[in-house]
Parts: structure tokens; sequence; C-alpha cells
């Protein structure tokens, strides 16, 4: 253990919705019992941050953001054992404590220590290790990686490979895991099925890779930014839809492409009107869509009951249905075995100073690490 001192260092702080990030000097506290502090080499920006920016995702402010990350383990408190000082690891907004009844049982991913749901903003204890000119910041999804130096939970940090690059492999904290894991491993997309992808930013992007990995035959991108187009084709989509090309509505035109539907269809945005598009393109009968993105706060679906009552299944994916502990590591391995390439899902590299125009770039549909 090192000597366990407060550390100053430069944070991205958001004061309020819908204003700039602050670049601050932050006092970031000794981990308590069971906690862990790291040195943030990299992070990356993720829509899902944007959205507590803009109100779509409520957060009690101030904030530091971000979830997409990577480092190095500086210090640990007292009972740590999965990690010590010097060793590479990714924050999991996902945790893993091995010991409630999600983590126990092999449906389900959503482990109880999570933040995600009941937004509080602070660390299990109820305190935060955050303080800024005198006043303690809050935490995000028990992450908080806009920061050079950050404190999670034991139950949300996973030591990887020594010799993984940390600016790529960042994704794996959020983006490329929660795309691919929500076609591998919530929807179980079959070899020969047909698929469709509502959105193609990282996340999207990822899910037509995980798509492609599990066999599917045909794949059906569908953005309203036909720039995307040769990206998605590049990691293997089939085909490539603008929805402002149609004067009917998405789904009819993806039914009449597929017949009957496609088999798996996956809702990247987090918008309710494409959630219920994605869902009625989908087989009547069988066909699995997922929801992928964060939905927006205070709103509501309408869609008709009878797009359910004729057997088709509607899902819900966080962390692409991964047990962060147990299967970041394997992923980071995969990558360095070359079972798959995260250099496009990376479009821009920007200093940490750099933050407000890396979210200029995201608003413009140009993704940022």
């Amino acid at each position: 253990m090192n000597t366990l001192g407060v550390i100053k260092c430069k944070a991205a702080v958001l004061w309020e919705a819908n204003k700039p990030f602050s670049i601050e000097e932050v006092e970031v506290a000794p981990p308590k019992a069971h906690e862990v502090r790291i040195k943030i080499m990299a992070t990356g920006i993720c829509r899902s941050d944007d959205h507590v920016v803009t109100g779509g995702l409520v957060m009690p402010f101030p904030i530091i953001l971000g979830h997409e990350a990577a480092g190095v383990v500086e210090s640990v408190g007292q009972g740590v054992t999965s990690v010590k000082p010097g060793d590479k690891v990714i924050p999991l907004f996902a945790p893993q404590c091995g010991e409630c009844s999600n983590c126990l049982s092999t449906k389900g991913n959503l482990c109880n220590k999570n933040d995600i749901g009941s937004a509080v903003g602070l660390m299990p204890d109820g305190t935060s290790r955050f303080t800024c000119k005198g006043k303690p910041i809050h935490h995000f999804v028990g992450t908080s990686t806009f920061t050079e130096y950050t404190v999670v939970d034991e139950s949300a940090v996973a030591k990887i490979d020594s010799a993984a690059p940390l600016e790529k492999v960042c994704l794996i904290g959020c983006g490329f895991s929660t795309g691919y894991g929500a076609a591998v491993q919530t929807a179980k997309v079959e070899p020969g099925s047909t698929c469709a992808i509502f959105g193609l930013g990282g996340v999207g992007l990822s899910v037509v890779m995980g798509c492609k990995a599990a066999g599917a035959s045909r794949i059906i991108a569908v953005d309203i930014n036909s720039d995307k187009f040769a990206k998605a084709k590049e990691l293997g989509a089939t085909d490539c839809i603008n929805p402002k090309d149609f004067k009917k509505p998405v789904h009819e035109v993806l039914i009449e492409m597929t017949g009957q539907g496609v088999d798996y269809s996956f809702e990247a945005i987090g918008r309710t009107e494409t959630m219920v598009s994605a869902l009625a393109c989908c087989q009547y009968n069988y066909g699995v869509s997922v929801i992928v993105g964060v939905p927006p706060a205070a709103q509501k679906i309408t869609f008709d009951p009878m797009l359910l009552f004729t057997g088709r299944n509607w899902k819900g994916s966080v962390f692409g249905g991964w047990k962060g502990k147990d299967s970041v590591p394997k992923l980071v391995a995969d990558y360095m075995k070359k079972k798959f390439v995260l250099d496009p899902l990376i479009t821009h590299t920007l200093p940490f100073t750099k933050i407000n125009e890396g979210f200029d770039l995201l608003r413009a549909g140009k993704r940022s690490t």
C-alpha cells in the first residue's frame, strides 16, 4: 500500500446542466476500506455522459462524469485483494460484487451495487471522495473518469493484461462491450440470421461487429447520418439505410427488405421512437429486439401490444450483459489476440483539457476518445 494522502489533480467538473465542463483542481481523498484509487490514463466520451449534460439522464450536481476508461492503480484501501498498486485496470460502471442475486444468477449482470437507476452519485458508504473549492463533488455511476485520479469500490474495477494499450482498451469500459455484448450475449445472435442496428455511433458499430462475429448473414445498419455508412460496412454491415430517404416508416422498409422482418434488432440511440421502430421491424413471432441506448428520463413509450402478443421478445441490455470483473479481462485478452478491432471506433484523440471540444465532436456525430 502507498502512503495514502489526498491527491490534488485536474478534473472536468460539470457544475450544472447545459453548461460546458470546467477544468478545475480537485482534491481526491484516499481510498477507504475495499476501495481503489486509480490514475486515469485514457477515457472515452460516451453519449450517456452527454445525456447528463442535457438533462436526459438526471444526476445530482456538481458532478464528475466519465465511465469509459482505463488506468493504473495508484493505491488501495484496507481489505482490497483483487488489485494492487501498479496494476492496469478498467473501472466498471456495472460493478460485480459477486454476492447479490444478480451476480449469483447466470441470467443477470446488473449488480445491486450499481448506481445507474438510483443516481445517488456517491460511494457505497454515502460519501464522496472528490472536493473542489471546498464543496463535495458527486461521483457518476461509481466511476467518474473525467479526472486524473478517481476512487472506485473494489467491485467496480477489473484487472487487465499489463501489456494492453490503455488508449485503445478504454473502449472496453463501455462502448465496445455494450454493443458487442448486446449482440453476442443478450440477443445471442445466431449464424445465418438477419439483424438491424439503429444508430451507428461507437455502440451501434460495436453491435455490427458483434452480429458479424456471431455469423449473421445480413446486417442492416440504420442511421440518419449517411456519413457513417462507410465505417459500418467496413465493420460488417451488408446494407445501410437512411430513414430520410423513404416516404414510409423505416420499420416497413426493413420488413419489405427481409420478407418478414429481421431476426434481431438493436436500438443504440436512446430514443423512444426508434425503440418502437426496432421492435416493429423484427419478425412478428420470434424476433428479438434489444434496447441498448440509455432511455431518456421522464419519457414513456406508447406502442401496439399486438407487437408483443404475437411472440416478439423485447429485451434490455446494460453493459452488453457482461459481468464486469469476469468478462472485461477476457475481452481485453481477446483484443490482444486480435479477435476484434478497436481502432475504427476511435475517431479523435484529444488532450484532457479539450474535453468540451470532444463533446462538440460527439454531438456533431463524430465520436471522440
